[in-house]
């Protein structure tokens, strides 16, 4: 068994304001277009904690005081190579929000938040920000295709 394989690491971020709104991105992508929380790639010789703050400030203009790190998403496509996204809350921050070029950044309460067109798979790794329980959701698909759901607390 390799010790070693390929990955593409990515974070994400669930900010949430005082009135009880979270910060959702409507983004642009073909590969995974829809609402979702603020995130991208890791860059090269680039913390993940760094990243995050990078990658937020530069989808919605707002700079993360306080970030925290609450848990993991991962699977393996059929590409073999497995896909991390770290996953983080916030409650604080300055600026104001702009959106970019990955996507239309707005608030939305989260009890209306199933009501939008969500990104392929957000409904299913909400748990991951929102119960401090669960700290891992994990996806194998297999040859069919159709992924098998794990989420491990």
């Amino acid at each position: 068994m390799a010790r070693v394989e390929s990955i593409v690491l990515t974070n994400m971020c669930l900010l949430e304001n005082e009135e009880g709104e979270i910060l959702v991105q409507d983004r642009l992508s073909k590969d995974w277009p829809g609402i979702t929380f603020p995130g991208g790639h890791v860059e090269e010789n680039e913390s993940i904690h760094d990243s995050m703050i990078r990658e937020f400030h530069e989808e919605t203009g707002l700079k993360l005081l306080d970030l925290k790190l609450c848990g993991i998403l991962h699977w393996t496509p059929l590409s073999n190579a497995r896909y991390i996204t770290i996953c983080y809350k916030a409650h604080r921050y300055e600026g104001e929000i702009k959106s970019s070029k990955e996507g239309r950044i707005f608030w939305l309460k989260l009890e209306d938040l199933k009501k939008e067109n969500l990104s392929y798979d957000l409904e299913e790794i909400l748990p991951v920000f929102l119960n401090e329980e669960i700290g891992e959701y994990y996806c194998l698909n297999n040859k069919e295709e159709k992924p098998i759901l794990k989420k491990l607390y």
